[in-house]
């Protein structure tokens, strides 16, 4: 079965920390696990693609399966993957890296660990690997008239523009975070920043600002759209952002209109952060979601 939507990236093991002392010890993520249970929320057949470590839980798996994610891009590393420290102090969350972890190249995919009967697949999304990654997945499988979005790893700075801008172009879809984009110009004039990353065939850029909600930029309309965050609860904001993108890809596969692709990234972003890790998103169903965009924005849809 050739999935919609496959998704690129990575599958880590998470240990968490809080202040008080407290811990959950070997949970599943990576911005895989969360972007595959997000798309299948909105009921996209989607297919994942990752080297998985030996300690990866295999019921994490087993939950991507039952809700139809097709894992036979998922493959095995013969070895214990990348585990992170996650500590909590407030409302800051810090990342390190465990010692004698594979690399981030090592536990990232190539085009070779897509297989041959997703190729025809209508969109390709790339998580945060390593950008010398993404700019050959770009180059395998952006070619042609499927949907190619990227949300990155390596910093948008003013030294390394040029070399995104010759990635961009071959990109359809962007979703960097107000910690990724760093021009000169960001904080100053974000519309001329995010207007000096446009070229090729670059559609949208969705920059996302974490609690101050974000910009997207319609680069053939040279239009702006801002949204604002929402959400029920906030508990762990780990996934938010591979919520989003889920959530805004299954809107542009299924052409609805931006302004609802971004009604839809918000809805699925705010089920991300309101339980530790994937649990929200593990319960949340297809009515969950279609209740919950009715409810926040019914009087919008109805306009």
């Amino acid at each position: 079965m050739t999935p919609d939507l496959v998704l690129l990236g990575n599958l880590l093991v998470d240990d968490l920390v809080f202040a008080d002392g407290r811990t959950r010890m070997g949970q599943p993520g990576g911005a895989m696990l969360y972007a595959s249970l997000a798309s299948a929320l909105w009921g996209v057949r989607t297919g994942c693609v990752s080297p998985r470590g030996d300690d990866y839980p295999a019921e994490a798996l087993a939950e991507l399966a039952r809700r139809g994610v097709l894992l036979d891009g998922v493959v095995p590393l013969a070895r214990p993957g990348v585990r992170t420290w996650l500590l909590y102090e407030g409302r800051v969350r810090r990342v390190v890296h465990r010692l004698g972890c594979p690399t981030h190249e090592e536990v990232s995919p190539t085009p070779a660990h897509v297989p041959q009967g997703w190729h025809a697949a209508r969109a390709f999304h790339m998580g945060p690997i390593p950008i010398a990654m993404q700019e050959d997945i770009a180059l395998r499988f952006g070619a042609g008239d499927a949907l190619v979005s990227i949300d990155p790893h390596e910093l948008v700075t003013e030294e390394s523009l040029p070399r995104w801008r010759e990635l961009l172009a071959r990109t359809d879809v962007f979703l960097p975070s107000e910690d990724e984009l760093r021009l000169a110009d960001t904080r100053s004039d974000p519309h001329a920043s995010l207007r000096r990353l446009a070229g090729g065939r670059l559609k949208y850029v969705a920059f996302k600002r974490g609690a101050s909600g974000g910009v997207l930029y319609d680069v053939l309309a040279d239009r702006f759209h801002e949204w604002e965050p929402r959400a029920r609860d906030v508990v762990d904001p780990t996934g938010a952002g591979d919520g989003f993108a889920a959530g805004l890809l299954s809107g542009l596969l299924s052409g609805r209109p931006v302004e609802e692709c971004l009604r839809r990234a918000v809805v699925t972003a705010s089920f991300a952060i309101e339980a530790w890790g994937p649990a929200a998103l593990l319960a949340a169903t297809r009515a969950d979601v279609e209740a919950r965009l009715g409810e926040w924005f019914g009087k919008e849809r109805a306009a």
